[in-house]
């Protein structure tokens, strides 16, 4: 007989089962979140590359354009004397003079190399090319022993004119600080003189003509090139000569206290203001009766009479003065009397005897 129990209770469901039906019910789930996750990092990844792209874009606009004009390096030029040297290789080491064509011989190599208007640097990777055919990586270095090639001059109203070999590209204003400036006497103006004598680089190592004209005269203002500004402060070139013409100037003479000549520069002077420079009238000055000799375009002369007692009154006008004006200031007669016998008594009293009056 075969006896089989029934136990009644509560639903019951396996472990197996539930794991089962939760992989079920939690598949589509996972493969949504899968998708959601995923895509989402294709959007950080796309907004990250974005970033990044406009960073640089931003990064290469804001960069300043390197000016093919910056470089201004020393340049060889004819006349300089180079030392070579080969490292390993002192058989091909040595000095080299540049000739007045702008080349050097070296060892070994049969045609003359182009050395005007090269840099030190760029001379020696020059070098090294052509000694490859000789050595394996050779290693260059030129220097500059001795600036022959660049010479200036400054002239004229500075207060220490001479010669200056440039070793570097310099601009007028500061080739004028190392002539010490202007002096009281210099003018308006500078006259910048090319002349054209040494080979001119351009700035970017050619031996093109540079934008600026290399003979001639240039007349620049005296205080924009002192101010820096870049039509009035261009790079001095081999040769140049740089000359500050003295101010136009008037003269006081006379019967005034210091007569002198006064530096016209960017100041209206009047026959007053000229007279005052020179210390005043003398004692024995005619006021009244001042001269302007002036000289005229047909090569004559004019004469102005002035009264500088009116003009102090208010009652004529105070003549302005131009270039070359010759202001003089007659004598008094009367003053001059007058002088001579206060001059006189009290040396006829020092001479006389002394006597007591009782």
């Amino acid at each position: 007989m075969r006896f089989s129990l029934v136990i009644k209770g509560t639903d019951f469901t396996s472990v197996a089962v539930i794991a089962r039906l939760q992989s079920v019910w939690m598949r589509p789930f996972v493969v949504a979140l899968f998708g959601l996750t995923v895509t989402l990092g294709l959007c950080l990844d796309v907004v990250a590359q974005a970033n990044s792209s406009s960073s640089q874009i931003a990064t290469v606009e804001s960069a300043p354009p390197k000016s093919p004009g910056g470089d201004t390096r020393y340049r060889i030029g004819a006349g300089d004397v180079l030392s070579i040297i080969v490292r390993k290789a002192p058989e091909l080491s040595g000095p080299a003079r540049v000739d007045q064509r702008g080349m050097i011989r070296i060892p070994m190599i049969k045609e003359d190399v182009l050395a005007a208007c090269h840099t030190e640097s760029e001379l020696a990777a020059q070098i090294a090319n052509l000694y490859l055919v000789y050595k394996n990586n050779p290693s260059v270095e030129v220097f500059v022993t001795e600036f022959q090639s660049r010479p200036v001059a400054v002239i004229g109203a500075v207060n220490a004119a001479g010669q200056f070999r440039l070793q570097r590209q310099v601009r007028l204003n500061e080739l004028l600080t190392f002539a010490g400036g202007p002096s009281t006497a210099a003018g308006r103006v500078i006259h910048l003189i090319h002349t054209g004598s040494s080979i001119v680089c351009a700035n970017n190592g050619s031996e093109a003509p540079a934008p600026r004209a290399y003979q001639g005269l240039e007349i620049l203002k005296l205080n924009d090139t002192i101010n820096g500004k870049e039509e009035a402060n261009p790079f001095v070139q081999p040769g140049d000569i740089v000359q500050l013409p003295e101010a136009d100037q008037v003269f006081v003479i006379g019967h005034v206290v210091q007569p002198r000549a006064i530096v016209l520069k960017d100041k209206i002077i009047t026959v007053s203001w000229a007279i005052a420079m020179a210390g005043g009238a003398a004692s024995d000055g005619k006021e009244d009766g001042i001269r302007i000799i002036r000289e005229m375009e047909n090569g004559g002369k004019q004469e102005i009479l002035v009264d500088l007692k009116a003009i102090r009154k208010q009652k004529a006008q105070d003549v302005v003065l131009v270039p070359n004006d010759i202001v003089e200031v007659g004598r008094s007669t009367g003053k001059t009397i007058l002088n001579i016998l206060q001059g006189a008594v009290p040396g006829a009293i020092s001479q006389g005897v002394i006597r007591v009056i009782p």
